[in-house]
């Protein structure tokens, strides 16, 4: 089968950083799928893992990346219930696991989920992983209720243009009663998040707290905090309201719990591996929300996020989406289909 794949952690420009290669296709364990990949989205975590960010423990076999993913299922394991071969599915896949830039993937049914009936294999792929990533820091690691209730709480979302900030908008304001509030610095991000739903929309390359009172919201509930936490966490601290919640998906190098403590604040990290690193008892509600967010698309109540097409599924097509991810210039999710 065809892979693409990489041997050392290599800058992007580096021709070997990324390479077409042929392996052996994969035999399902018990839980597994065999996935036939139609079509792939990039992000962050692509680049950061071929960087080195998760070091590549044996150079001298090949590491496949990419996580989210759409397809049909090809086989299936001995104790597989969820699924069965000619269902058409999507996922984000495991840190664990070779990825999906691969004709042929393996993945535990138990994080996989129907692929929305009214999106193209494309147009799905560049859902899954911020979307399981929105849902468990809005509604697991937050807390926050869901139904459309006013209780006057609201949610300052850093970052709502970004891929997860753009899942995160639509479920807040569409499934909460919130009021949702949005960074995006520049006219077209914050359109963009304006078209999503947010309430409020503020712009982040200033004080977070003077935004705010110009709106008249001086401090909020929630925070989710999706990019450069360390450079707004003074502020961040200063918007929330005592006893508020600070959640977060980003890699900070350091952070300083301590001045959470004076208004009893609580910090909350969000990682979608989590559950598939560990086997989690509750590893199957990723299975469960992935049909409910296809639910909610194919009900016109969520849009997808999908930006760029970048053509067939290689090493050249890939390296050049992961330069565009690494310029920090790319709007909306990048996505390359079939072999």
């Amino acid at each position: 089968m065809k892979v693409v794949a990489h041997y050392k952690c290599l800058p992007v420009d580096n021709p070997d950083s990324l390479q077409d290669i042929e392996l052996p296709e994969p035999t399902p364990g018990p839980r597994d799928l065999l996935v036939e990949v139609k079509a792939v989205s990039v992000n962050p975590v692509d680049t950061k893992v071929r960087q080195g960010y998760v070091p590549h423990a044996d150079e001298s076999q090949p590491r496949i990346l990419g996580w989210d993913a759409t397809g049909i299922v090809k086989s299936v394991g001995r104790d597989v219930t969820l699924f069965k071969p000619g269902d058409k599915v999507w996922y984000a896949g495991s840190l664990v696991r070779p990825g999906s830039n691969s004709e042929f993937q393996l993945v535990d049914e138990r994080i996989v989920g129907r692929m929305p009936e009214s999106l193209a294999f494309a147009q799905a792929a560049a859902l899954p992983l911020t979307s399981i990533t929105a849902w468990e820091l809005l509604f697991d690691r937050l807390g926050v209720t869901r139904d459309k209730a006013d209780r006057g709480e609201t949610l300052l979302i850093v970052g709502a243009a970004g891929g997860v900030g753009s899942i995160m908008t639509q479920l807040a304001r569409q499934l909460t009663g919130l009021t949702v509030i949005g960074t995006a610095s520049r006219p077209e991000t914050q359109a963009w998040v304006t078209e999503l739903g947010a309430h409020h929309v503020i712009d982040h390359s200033k004080p977070l707290s003077e935004e705010l009172k110009r709106i008249g919201i001086p401090q909020v509930t929630y925070v989710a905090s999706l990019t450069q936490t360390d450079r707004h966490y003074e502020q961040i601290i200063e918007s929330l309201m005592p006893q508020g919640k600070l959640g977060l998906i980003d890699d900070p190098e350091s952070l300083d719990a301590v001045p959470l403590k004076r208004k009893s604040l609580s910090l909350h990290w969000e990682l979608m591996y989590t559950r598939s690193l560990y086997e989690t008892p509750d590893m199957q509600e990723q299975h469960n929300l992935l049909n409910e967010v296809a639910q909610l698309i194919d009900s016109g109540v969520l849009r997808t996020t999908f930006g760029e097409h970048y053509g067939k599924i290689n090493a050249e097509n890939l390296r050049r989406a992961h330069a565009l991810l690494e310029s920090g210039k790319a709007k909306g999710k990048i996505v390359l289909e079939g072999f």
